[in-house]
C-alpha cells in the first residue's frame, strides 16, 4: 500500500555545482515544493514529482543570480519553474534508479537519478517522515543553458557539467 508525502523544505536541500573558471561554484533554490507516491512494499510502484521555482536560485552574490534569472540563463518570467516528474523506479543494488522527465526552460529531457532511501522515522510530534539523497551531473546545454563567455586562453568561462544534488526530506499527508 501506498502513501502520499509531501517535501518539507525546511529539512531538505536541491543544491548545484557548476565549474567557473577554473573553480566550482555552489548554488541553491530555496524554493521548492513536491510529492513522493511511496510504495515500501513494492517501490517500483512508487512515484515522484517536483517543481523548483527558478526565481529562487541563490548563489550568495547577487549579480549573479541577477544573471542567473535572466534569459541568458533560467528566463524566470517566461519560464518561472523546474519540473521532474518520475516514470520508472527500478531498485539497483543498494539504491533506486529513478527515470523520468526533466524540464529546464522549454526543454524536456529524460534522466536517472541515483537515489538513496535513508530510511522512515517519526518526528518528535508523531509526524511520519521519509528521506532520500541523490546526485546526478547534467550539460546545462542539453537544456538550452548555453550561455558562456571565452577567455583569453581559448577555454571558456563556465563549465558545461552542473552537478544537481539532493538532500529530500518528505512528511506523510495527513
Amino acid at each position: 500500500m501506498s502513501q502520499i508525502y509531501a517535501l518539507d523544505p525546511a529539512h531538505s536541500e536541491v543544491t548545484f555545482q557548476v565549474r567557473h573558471l577554473i573553480t566550482r561554484v555552489s548554488g541553491r533554490f530555496s524554493s521548492f515544493a513536491g510529492t513522493i507516491d511511496f510504495n515500501e512494499a513494492a517501490p517500483e510502484q512508487s512515484s515522484v514529482s517536483v517543481t523548483v521555482q527558478t526565481a529562487s536560485i541563490d548563489t550568495n552574490q547577487s549579480d549573479r543570480d541577477a544573471h542567473l534569472r535572466s534569459d541568458d540563463f533560467f528566463s524566470v518570467e517566461r519560464f518561472p519553474a523546474m519540473t521532474f516528474v518520475s516514470r520508472s523506479i527500478m531498485p539497483a543494488g543498494g539504491h533506486f534508479e529513478v527515470s523520468g522527465d526533466l524540464t529546464i526552460r522549454d526543454v524536456t529531457r529524460p534522466v536517472v537519478f541515483p537515489v538513496t532511501y535513508l530510511g522512515k522515522a517519526r518526528d518528535p510530534w508523531g509526524n511520519e517522515k521519509l528521506a532520500f539523497e541523490s546526485e546526478l551531473t547534467i550539460n546545462r546545454k542539453d537544456f538550452g543553458l548555453t550561455w558562456n563567455a571565452a577567455l583569453e586562453t581559448g577555454s571558456v568561462l563556465l563549465g558545461e557539467d552542473v552537478k544537481i544534488s539532493l538532500s529530500l526530506q518528505a512528511a506523510a499527508a495527513k
